[in-house]
């Protein structure tokens, strides 16, 4: 039980206890190593003495005094002095108190590392795994490099945010939007995290709703930003399909199999506001071109209705002229397969790196249904062998095992 609870803090309170520590202390590396010591001393006493009622206020506190203990180490007590009386009152300094671990503290993080010194690259990783708490694995997968190279660019980012002495504080209304791009970026991984294990059981499944917040907040802030309005769309579409993406035995459901009445209509809703909002304000963006894509999706009242696949389509190719990648080229590949062909779809496909995407999930389960469809039986095995070799989710391995079991021959 007692493991069993530290796992639970460390996935839905570990990211925000985190940010506060390197918001309090303005280290990165010293939040980080607090942190991870504070998690061995919670596996070493919890199973001996219980663990605590509020374990993520124990794993805070515990961490903020073995900071302490090794700035003291450090010899650093004239850059930070935790222990000489109350500090003066700071824009972070209600993060350190465990009532007040919230998300739109959090958002300030955000704000706050997606600083303009730092590569877009190097924001958005920095704050993954700093704020957020991505594994650098995760943060990879994401940007498509190797694991080796996004570890670099993290330390690199961090020793930009030491050298330079990049301030730990929350800029002024007229400095986001050099910074917005960042944070909405960050926030849409972070999300993709959260959604992709459909059972909603996944290590990062919290996020999911510290986002929906998290972009209500930006929306009210930003009324007048498309893309703060167009991700707030997004991911209320996103979220609106989450009780239908299990079938009765627990496996993932596709788009096109699931049943539109279990939908959130609320959060539609929602959603359909805030993409006419964006909408209004000029020529639709990538953001909201994705959102509009969702939008057809959830247009759908019932499973009888057709599947939007040409508008979808339409979409798909307006959105490729404004944002060329794998990601959105594999995407529309998927319509493309069920308005023109299979194989006109699956030659879209093999174009795209495939050592590039060798890790990336999506792109063996789209090529592998496109070669089943194509006729390519055994090549389609094959690309399902590849694809669950790679690590997947319970109710996503379901899904593709039954998938390559329907194959003939």
């Amino acid at each position: 039980m007692s493991r069993a609870a530290l796992e639970s803090a460390v996935r839905t309170a570990g990211a925000r206890v985190l940010a506060a520590l390197t918001a309090r202390y303005r280290d990165l590396d010293l939040a980080e190593d607090a942190f991870a010591e504070a998690c061995l001393r919670a596996a070493r006493t919890w199973p001996e003495r219980g663990h605590p009622r509020n374990a993520a206020a124990w794993l805070y506190r515990v961490a903020d005094r073995v900071a302490i203990d090794m700035l003291r180490a450090r010899k650093a007590r004239q850059r930070i002095k935790p222990d000489a009386g109350e500090p003066a009152t700071a824009a972070e300094d209600p993060m350190s108190d465990e009532d007040l671990l919230i998300p739109d503290e959090r958002l300030r993080l955000i704000f706050v590392c997606c600083h303009p010194a730092l590569s877009r690259e190097a924001r958005v990783a920095l704050t993954l795994r700093m704020v957020c708490g991505l594994a650098t694995e995760e943060i990879a997968q994401a940007f498509l490099v190797p694991v080796a190279t996004m570890a670099q660019r993290i330390v690199r980012a961090k020793n930009k945010v030491a050298e330079a002495r990049i301030p730990f504080e929350i800029p002024r209304p007229d400095a986001w939007p050099a910074r917005l791009d960042s944070v909405l970026s960050t926030l849409e991984v972070a999300y993709a995290s959260a959604h992709a294990d459909a059972a909603g059981a996944g290590r990062r499944a919290g996020f999911a709703a510290e986002i929906l917040e998290l972009t209500r907040v930006l929306a009210d802030l930003l009324p007048a930003e498309e893309d703060a309005l167009a991700l707030a769309a997004l991911v209320r579409y996103a979220e609106a399909r989450r009780p239908a993406r299990l079938d009765d035995a627990g496996a993932m459901a596709p788009l096109t199999e699931q049943d539109p009445t279990q939908w959130n209509r609320t959060l539609i809703d929602e959603a359909d506001a805030y993409l006419r909002r964006a909408a209004e304000l000029g020529p639709s963006g990538p953001r909201t071109l994705q959102a509009a894509i969702h939008s057809a999706w959830c247009g759908r009242r019932t499973i009888l209705d057709p599947a939007p696949w040409r508008t979808v389509l339409n979409l798909y190719d307006t959105l490729l002229r404004l944002r060329d990648d794998p990601f959105v080229r594999l995407n529309r590949a998927v319509a493309l397969a069920e308005v023109v062909s299979p194989e006109a779809a699956l030659c879209e496909v093999d174009a795209l790196d495939g050592a590039q995407l060798a890790a990336f999930p999506p792109y063996h389960a789209v090529r592998a249904d496109l070669l089943a469809r194509s006729g390519r039986t055994a090549d389609a095995r094959a690309a399902y062998d590849a694809l669950l070799a790679l690590p997947t989710s319970p109710a996503e391995r379901l899904w593709l095992e039954r998938k390559r079991e329907s194959l003939a021959g």
